[in-house]
């Protein structure tokens, strides 16, 4: 049998992106248009800049004898593996992806998708969050995504509001204080 029909070794498995976090059966894959830009703009990057570029190193260091010994041949495909994974993956999302304006909501005070909301624990700290769509949130830019128990609790609340937030260490109410949507872009 032709190599080319093998399974790889148990590391290289399809699986195809343990960083990102797998849609809810039945959900949609929501994305705002910046975050679904970033994701187009990685993909045809990976396609017409890194992948080419990996190929032919992998090309050149292929012609140069003993692979089981060749650095740069194992690394080159062991990239390449890397590279075509992430195109699948990013081909997979985007093609099931919901792009949604957060812009549409301006000046509204109901949480949607695509929010800035600022709100208030019991103590009186307050936390401002995005909510965005799983594969472009950031938690560390304050950015959660819709699916997290965070906007789960704030979806569809309005300034003022009290909602309940399940947390490990049980429920804790939380005061809506303000909600932002970007300005629509001029056309």
């Amino acid at each position: 049998m032709s190599k080319a029909f093998t399974k790889e070794a148990d590391g290289d498995d399809d699986d195809d992106a343990p960083a990102m976090p797998a849609l809810p059966a039945g959900a949609r894959n929501y994305i705002t248009p910046g975050g679904y830009q970033r994701l187009r703009q990685e993909l045809m990057s990976l396609l017409d800049v890194e992948r080419p570029k990996v190929v032919e190193t992998v090309s050149w260091a292929a012609k140069n004898g003993d692979r089981s010994e060749n650095g740069d041949y194992l690394y080159g495909k062991k990239r390449l593996r890397e590279i075509d994974r992430r195109i699948r993956f990013l081909t997979k999302r985007l093609d099931i992806a919901e792009v949604a304006d957060p812009s549409l909501h301006h000046g509204n005070d109901q949480v949607y998708f695509g929010a800035t909301v600022t709100y208030a624990n019991a103590r009186g700290e307050q936390r401002t969050v995005t909510i965005k769509g799983i594969d472009e949130s950031d938690s560390l830019a304050g950015e959660v995504s819709w699916i997290s128990p965070i906007a789960r609790a704030l979806l569809k609340a309005r300034e003022g509001d009290e909602v309940p937030l399940v947390t490990p260490g049980g429920v804790e109410r939380i005061e809506v204080v303000a909600v932002e949507y970007p300005a629509p872009r001029a056309v």
